[in-house]
């Protein structure tokens, strides 16, 4: 995953895990993030599917934690912001002429898939709450 979204997704959870009873608005929170309102809203709707978060519309709306951090796993949001393997994409059309370019895809979709696999359990061991406690 070669941009930021676990790392905004993260952020996110942080100031609402510290924040937990507070409905916090987008606007407030791309202020921490330091980024457009617009990008913190994309974020919110994965982590809402995934129920990470619940939100309220109107004057005095916003979005605030679903869960106890200490039982939000580090891997849940990873995977709810997940779009693309974690080693990047893979060539398109390889040519299918050549003994590699006629496999590569497909060896490349396990050595993708294994790799995932391992960060997964490893997020799966780290709480948020875990990251949450250095900011105290």
């Amino acid at each position: 995953m070669n941009n930021t979204r676990f790392a905004t997704a993260i952020h996110i959870l942080t100031l609402l895990a510290q924040n937990p009873q507070e409905w916090l608005t987008s606007d407030w929170i791309a202020g921490s993030v330091n980024v457009n309102p617009v990008i913190v809203r994309k974020e919110l709707i994965n982590l809402r599917k995934s129920g990470l978060i619940e939100s309220r519309q109107g004057k005095v709306g916003g979005v605030r934690i679903a869960k106890d951090p200490d039982q939000i796993h580090i891997s849940e949001i990873y995977v709810s912001v997940k779009k693309t393997e974690i080693l990047g994409k893979k060539n398109q059309n390889p040519n299918q002429l050549c003994s590699v370019g006629k496999n590569i895809n497909k060896n490349l979709d396990i050595l993708f898939g294994e790799t995932d696999d391992l960060v997964v359990r490893f997020l799966k061991g780290k709480r948020l709450s875990d990251f949450t406690d250095q900011f105290s």
